[in-house]
């Protein structure tokens, strides 16, 4: 039986073997020529190169800085910013791949899409299963270290704090992480207006971060203390690759600036150009601001704070107002972060579903707006309830472990598409292939390796739950599996 889904000239017979079957790709005239079609209505192309950069940026800058130094600075001391480096560096051969691969095939599912079209539905399962943790779980922790700040703005300027009670997850101290839960719900109702609405809200709150960590800079630097680098690195290399793999996550905004090939304008041209442009710019503000961070406060004093700046910025001034300040533009930059890893989490499910892998209710699309409405609520409440409910640092291990699972697979995906399809029309290519790959795919082997044996634990466990549920429901419902596709 021929896959009559697949264009002229890239059909071929179905497969009916298992192993076959596992390994059956998605051609990729067939990913592009679905064009943002989804259930009822299709995704709207209204995003241009200024918009998926800051979407890139909206996604990136501000998770490792304004939430997780905190809780990297204990494990590598001063070399944190050595950390930011090497993750930065890691996430930059990975960022070729990904900008490769978004110029050749400018679609929604991101890496998801890239390894159906090169690895098959099996890998493209796995990637994917990995995606939903990455972006999922990120939500959450981002959304965890939101509250902080937002406690830090209310202690500020009303004196008032909302009890850990209802500030703080199980396991921190409290029952139930209200705010966390607040800052999802507010992300998903700015999501539900549409892809363009959401952008232009988030190019604003990317502005407000960029200009507090300007001023984060100027002002710590007078705090700033030589002594406070004399041991640079005392907990060894070993510290500095444990604190790189937890801050890796902070890297996942280009990844989200990939699910929106099917809503930009010129995706081909675009997507490399923001991706590319974004990394840059969030790792250089990422190290400078590290660097000053500890330079202003000894390592040891960070004691896992979700709101080390703020403090950092009150402590050099003696003054409440610019820790109050800063507090204020952390509020709408974490925001921006859970606005556009939850965007890139509701891409992901919808390429998923067009495919049958999940159900259809995530490929609905609303007719007025160009949104897929129920994903967006389906995957809000999750999010929401999970921030609320798990502690931080279990949340960005979680995180960082899928997000280099998946970015690994970009890397041999680029590699295996080169070979196969080699007169593909390559809007970007990747520097001295297959070099650049095997050291992206390095990298992330060897960060993975850094992480906990309890990481590794949940992670072999929601790989378990995936796959069980891909043989139960996504192997039988694939498209590609069915006649009628």
């Amino acid at each position: 039986m021929l896959d009559q889904g697949a264009p002229p000239g890239q059909r071929t017979p179905r497969a009916t073997g298992l192993g076959a079957r596992l390994m059956r790709r998605k051609p990729v005239e067939r990913l592009v020529a679905e064009d943002g079609q989804g259930e009822g209505g299709a995704l709207r192309r209204s995003l241009g190169l200024w918009q998926l950069t800051m979407i890139s940026i909206g996604a990136t800058l501000g998770t490792g800085i304004f939430v997780v130094l905190g809780e990297a600075v204990p494990k590598a001391g001063p070399a944190v910013t050595l950390s930011f480096v090497i993750a930065g560096l890691t996430a930059l051969f990975s960022a070729l791949s990904y900008a490769e691969l978004a110029g050749t095939i400018p679609v929604s599912g991101s890496s998801y899409s890239y390894a159906y079209a090169t690895m098959g539905e099996l890998i493209a399962w796995i990637c994917g299963w990995c995606l939903v943790l990455e972006y999922g779980v990120s939500v959450a922790a981002v959304a965890v270290g939101w509250g902080e700040y937002l406690n830090e703005l209310l202690d500020g300027t009303i004196g008032v704090t909302i009890p850990d009670a209802l500030s703080a997850p199980p396991g921190d101290g409290g029952v139930f992480n209200l705010p966390a839960l607040i800052v999802v719900l507010l992300a998903m109702a700015f999501l539900l207006g549409g892809a363009r609405e959401s952008a232009r809200a988030n190019t604003v709150m990317v502005v407000v971060k960029i200009a507090a960590l300007v001023l984060f800079c100027a002002i710590g630097v007078q705090g700033f203390r030589s002594g406070n680098y004399e041991h640079f690195m005392p907990l060894g290399m070993a510290g500095v690759s444990a604190a790189g793999a937890t801050l890796f996550f902070s890297y996942i905004g280009f990844d989200a600036a990939s699910t929106a090939g099917e809503e930009a304008r010129n995706a081909q041209r675009d997507l490399p150009r923001a991706i590319m442009l974004s990394l840059v710019i969030v790792t250089a503000l990422y190290v400078l601001v590290a660097a000053v961070a500890v330079g202003a406060k000894p390592w040891q004093h960070f004691d896992d704070s979700e709101a080390a700046l703020a403090q950092i910025m009150r402590e050099v001034t003696g003054q409440t107002f610019w820790g109050t300040l800063l507090a204020f533009c952390a509020v709408i930059a974490i925001a921006s972060v859970v606005l556009t890893v939850l965007y890139g989490q509701t891409r992901i499910l919808f390429a998923m579903s067009r495919d049958g892998l999940v159900p259809k209710v995530f490929a609905r699309v609303h007719p007025r707006t160009g949104a897929p409405r129920a994903n967006t609520v389906i995957v809000s409440l999750f999010c929401g309830v999970l921030a609320a409910a798990i502690p931080l640092g279990q949340l960005a291990d979680a995180t960082s472990i899928g997000t280099l699972f998946a970015f690994a697979l970009v890397n041999i995906a680029v590699v295996v598409l080169r070979r196969t399809r080699p007169d593909m029309p390559r809007t970007f290519r990747v520097p001295l292939s297959p070099v650049f790959p095997a050291l992206g795919f390095g990298f992330c082997v060897w960060m993975m390796g850094s992480l906990s044996t309890v990481t590794w634990v949940v992670f072999g466990v929601w790989m378990a739950v995936g796959l069980v549920f891909y043989f139960v429901y996504g192997h039988r419902r694939s498209r590609l599996a069915t006649p009628e596709s």
